[in-house]
């Protein structure tokens, strides 16, 4: 669960720390005090893109923290061992992302810096947040096929993989047929084009060693005269036979004459004159070797000519086919599998069109078994949506999830779901977007929420003003299903009406404030009194009464009485 928020420099928050408890937390405040703000933060905690507009005025970056505890670790232990994050000793997970005003944006978690990815694939185990932008999407029939299979078990994840895999090889082998089914000329003006080019490759006879070995001869071959010039006048220092001149051996033989005399005179000089003596070898042996290198240097100049040729020859190659060796040969045989396909067309189509109608079968026979997968999910769906609709007073609903069947084959079957809903007696089933309101969405979103409340593991639900477009005793009902959400999830709930406040077990209060000429959001955790001033607020607006006050404090007592009876 989120146990702590920290929020620096963001947007008109300069800093905040709200520390929320298990249970259901509520926040409420004045329209424009800042909720959505908070909001928007926990976002961009969680995995949301950041903007460096949010970053308040003056400073050089905002800091957005968030603090959970991991009541059963083995949940998300695998992805934390994946990106090498360690888990903290009392089961912290600390998230942390900088919005800088003249850089990159930062994410960690525990200190480990981490990619969006990687940050969204670890927060969805964690958190999930329902925004006004969740009621668009439940009104898109599109997700509604995603909203059937998050109750679907291991052996449908399963149908969803095999049908993944006979999809892809579908479609690269109708791919394949759609080129294999060319008209005539085209067909022969590629395989001509494919003929030259695979002669082209096949008559340069290419080695992979060509690149190394052309290169280094033809610079041996360039250079020969002054390889020959270097060698001669090497040879000439080291044995210098012009009279007068001393050359290399000359002063080596003297040396080790004159250190030879001086060693009978100490001992220890006669180690170095060993050495010296076996330099002398290996000196005349350098000299034999590097005579023998010159006088077998032959100048060919039609090999000259041919490797020069040779090197065009590869360059022109590499322009047209590929920057190395390899990738001219890889061309060549790809050249080659396309041009066999091309010549043996009648046996490939037919044998292409064959695998084709056998992974067509396999579909059809796995879309059918996810089908009706996903049938029997809906039908339990469908009476659970009904069950929780009801107590969600929408008494007279009728809800189905109606099932066509696409004309091809997708990655996830056959299926073209939608819901379909009556809200009222006599009325036809409708598509969602055609006939509910904001109140009845919202009612319909939380029953959804509710029905997965019990099927997923993820331990906090955000609600972003989930009472829109209810009042009265509906918004008591609202509140009351909340309440039975949290028992099983931490709930942070921002909520405008007293009914789902007066349950909460944490109740915050976000206000704006002028300070230092400034405006900036506050929020603090309410007392038992601020409570009841805020709820009469809820209540009445912005004047208190001693009426709205008795009100506020019958409805939390109320609410108190509620929550006792729920849990014996």
């Amino acid at each position: 669960m989120l146990v702590e928020l920290n929020i620096k420099n963001f947007a008109i928050i300069e800093e905040l720390k709200i520390n929320f408890t298990k249970g259901l937390n509520i926040i409420t405040g004045e329209t424009g005090s800042g909720k959505s703000i908070l909001i928007e933060a926990i976002g961009i905690i969680l995995g949301s893109r950041s903007n460096r507009e949010f970053i308040q005025s003056g400073y050089e970056k905002a800091i957005l923290e968030g603090v959970f505890y991991i009541e059963e670790p083995s949940n998300i232990m695998p992805l934390l061992r994946e990106y090498s994050i360690d888990m903290d000793k009392d089961n912290l997970l600390i998230i942390s992302k900088e919005i800088y005003l003249n850089g990159p944006s930062l994410s960690r978690i525990n200190g480990r810096n981490v990619t969006l990815n990687m940050l969204k694939s670890i927060t969805t185990k964690l958190v999930d947040i329902f925004g006004q932008h969740e009621h668009q999407s439940l009104l898109d029939s599109s997700n509604h096929e995603i909203l059937i299979d998050s109750f679907g078990d291991m052996e449908m994840m399963e149908l969803k993989s095999r049908i993944k895999v006979y999809y892809n090889e579908w479609s690269n082998e109708r791919k394949k047929l759609e080129k294999l089914s060319m008209d005539s000329s085209e067909r022969d003006r590629e395989i001509d084009i494919l003929r030259f080019q695979v002669q082209e490759i096949e008559e340069a006879k290419l080695n992979k060693n060509d690149d190394y070995n052309i290169e280094n001869e033809y610079k041996k071959l360039a250079n020969i005269n002054e390889i020959v010039h270097s060698i001669g006048q090497s040879l000439t220092c080291i044995n210098n036979e012009s009279f007068g001149s001393a050359s290399i051996f000359d002063l080596m033989n003297k040396s080790i004459s004159l250190i030879n005399n001086a060693k009978k005179f100490d001992e220890k000089l006669t180690g170095l004159h060993k050495r010296f003596e076996g330099i002398s070898y290996e000196l005349e042996d350098i000299y034999i070797e590097l005579k023998d290198y010159l006088y077998s240097i032959d100048i060919d100049t039609e090999r000259l000519n041919f490797l020069s040729e040779r090197i065009n020859l590869v360059n022109k190659l590499k322009k047209k086919y590929g920057n190395t060796i390899d990738m001219i040969l890889d061309f060549r045989d790809k050249c080659q599998e396309r041009l066999d396909e091309l010549l043996n067309f009648e046996k490939e189509f037919e044998k292409t069109n064959n695998r084709i109608l056998e992974l067509e079968k396999n579909l059809e026979i796995y879309s059918t078994k996810l089908s009706y997968k996903r049938k029997e999910i809906s039908k339990k769906l469908e009476k659970s949506i009904k069950e929780e609709l009801t107590e969600l007073n929408m008494t007279k609903v009728d809800f189905k999830v109606d099932f066509n069947k696409k004309s091809e084959f997708t990655l996830c079957g056959q299926d073209k779901i939608e819901f379909l809903i009556s809200t009222n007696v006599g009325e036809d089933l409708k598509p969602l977007s055609k006939i509910v309101s904001g109140g009845e969405m919202s009612r319909i979103m939380l029953a959804f929420k509710s029905i997965l409340a019990f099927f997923d593991k993820i331990p906090t639900m955000i609600f972003d003003e989930i009472d829109t477009g209810i009042s009265g005793r509906t918004a008591q009902i609202v509140g009351e299903k909340i309440y039975a959400i949290s028992k099983g999830h931490q709930v942070i709930c921002i909520s405008h009406l007293p009914q789902i406040a007066a349950l909460a077990d944490g109740h915050y209060v976000i206000n704006k404030i002028d300070s230092k000429g400034r405006t900036k959001t506050v929020v603090s955790r309410l007392s038992d009194k601020e409570r009841i001033e805020e709820m009469a607020r809820l209540l009445g607006g912005v004047d208190l009464t001693d009426t709205t006050i008795r009100h506020a404090s019958e409805m939390i007592e109320m609410s108190k009485k509620f929550k006792i009876k729920k849990v014996f």
